[in-house]
């Protein structure tokens, strides 16, 4: 039997900015499949009919794969449909599946039992954030979250400098919106003034906010980062 495929869709980064966010295609996709493996349901349904879905939703077939309903040894459930021949989608809480997301455990899986792969365009904060950084697009490196602790994140930061200036690579990571005050602080008061700091937030939305300077110029400014979807670029 012929295996569906599996098709990674792109959520939008901000509440306004979902017409922004998707294409034609996405449009034509969402509406092509009813079968959906997804991190939160209530956002992929809330993205479904932003993107157009003319599919009555109590015809969808949602695999909840949140942090409380993860579970490794269940994972089989969501690929029956795939192995039955249906094509799903794949959605993550915001951007892309796979980056930075738990999906990538469900598209590994789905490589192994040989079911076709399918990413679709959309906005990922990594990439936009690099591009309108101004910094090296052509070295660069995700490192997801730092430590918590003041201590190790100051260490770790300090390497990630040194990185930056030995590699002449631009380094990526965010922190948890309510800790982005403490991260910029950690920032300021470890990395060397000449260093270029790039903080972009709210990408996509209407209070989009990107701002990329040395770090002695941003240690004149006053901006405060807290509960808002932000990521950090330092070069």
């Amino acid at each position: 039997m012929k295996k569906g495929r599996l098709f990674l869709i792109p959520v939008p980064l901000a509440p306004s900015a979902a017409a922004a966010s998707f294409t034609p295609y996405l449009s034509e996709t969402i509406n092509h499949i009813d079968e959906y493996i997804v991190e939160n349901e209530k956002t992929a349904r809330r993205f479904l009919k932003e993107a157009g879905l003319k599919t009555p939703q109590s015809n969808l077939t949602i695999h909840d794969y949140g942090k409380h309903k993860r579970d490794r040894s269940s994972i089989n459930v969501f690929f029956k449909g795939l192995l039955a021949g249906k094509d799903v989608g794949l959605m993550s809480e915001a951007g892309c599946p796979g980056i930075a997301d738990p999906g990538a455990d469900i598209i590994a899986h789905a490589h192994k039992l040989g079911i076709k792969v399918s990413p679709l365009v959309g906005p990922s904060s990594i990439m936009l954030g690099l591009m309108a950084s101004g910094f090296n697009g052509q070295s660069f490196a995700f490192h997801g979250y730092l430590p918590i602790d003041k201590e190790p994140r100051a260490k770790r930061l300090m390497q990630l400098e040194q990185d930056a200036l030995k590699k002449h690579q631009t380094q990526i990571f965010i922190e948890t919106p309510f800790r982005n005050n403490r991260m910029l602080e950690t920032i300021l008061n470890t990395c060397n003034d000449q260093r270029m700091l790039c903080v972009a937030c709210n990408l996509t939305g209407e209070d989009e906010l990107i701002i990329s300077e040395s770090i002695k110029d941003w240690k004149k400014r006053k901006i405060d980062l807290h509960k808002i979807p932000a990521i950090f670029l330092l070069f």
